[in-house]
């Protein structure tokens, strides 16, 4: 792909609704993004807190982990105010109907709450960052006597 070419598709790709673009072509390798944060370096940041926590993983390894999922699109929150503690970190203990992060979707702010009792094992997204539907927001080692 020449020069040129690039430009103008970056400058189409700006002018669109599009909020993510990848081009794999032969050799050539292409990714736009508008987001704040894209996917791709989420998948950084996740592996490093999980790294963070080795006595959470083992735990993790002897019973399965359940996903806390994104309801609806929009950009989350993972405390209540900036300068305020996160609702929940890596290697805490949550109970069914506790929030755990705050989603906004058109100026609405939605509660995202654990559908189940556990203990968060990693954080899969990061503050503000733009999310999909049903995108895991959090791993958890579910409780053994759920209620």
């Amino acid at each position: 792909m020449e020069f040129k070419e690039i430009q103008t598709l970056m400058q189409n790709f700006e002018d669109s609704d599009i909020r993510e673009l990848e081009i794999n072509q032969d050799s050539f390798q292409l990714y736009l993004s508008k987001n704040k944060q894209t996917h791709k370096h989420e998948d950084l940041i996740t592996t490093e807190k999980t790294e963070q926590i080795p006595s959470v993983k083992k735990k993790a390894n002897e019973q399965p982990t359940q996903n806390i999922t994104a309801p609806l699109v929009g950009t989350v929150y993972l405390q209540p105010t900036p300068d305020a503690d996160p609702y929940v970190k890596s290697g805490d203990h949550v109970k069914k109907g506790d929030v755990v992060c705050v989603i906004e979707a058109m100026k609405m702010m939605t509660e995202i709450k654990s559908p189940f009792n556990g203990i968060i094992t990693s954080i899969c997204v990061s503050n503000e960052e733009l999310v999909e539907v049903e995108q895991p927001l959090f791993s958890v080692q579910e409780d053994k006597d759920n209620d």
